[in-house]
């Protein structure tokens, strides 16, 4: 038997026994659940960076927010709340979309 230790989507163990199989799950306190979130994003982070493909790569994004908008609510933040920073940060500090590169920064 196989074993994870991982935290995984909620619907999973209801997949896994409609295969037939059996699995042993327990809900995570606050703290380990934050820990195991910020564990995902890395994991989910690898394999977006290891996509091969624009679909596998758009696959992993989806994934990676889910679990960031689990991290934001771990820290006491919905959604919502996270959507109106990200909007006030790139108000005050723009987007990405022009693709600006600095090379550097004459400090004279």
């Amino acid at each position: 038997m196989p074993t994870y230790n991982k935290l995984v989507r909620d619907k999973i163990p209801h997949i896994i026994r409609s295969s037939g199989k059996e699995c042993r799950t327990r809900i995570l306190n606050p703290d380990e659940y934050k820990q195991e979130l910020r564990t995902k994003l890395q994991e989910e982070l690898y394999e977006y960076l290891s996509a091969v493909s624009d679909q596998e790569a758009l696959e992993e994004l989806a994934d990676m927010l889910e679990v960031i908008r689990g991290l934001a609510e771990g820290h006491g933040a919905d959604p919502v709340q996270l959507d109106n920073l990200c909007a006030a940060k790139s108000e005050a500090r723009g987007g990405f979309g022009e693709r600006v590169y600095l090379i550097d920064v004459d400090e004279a």
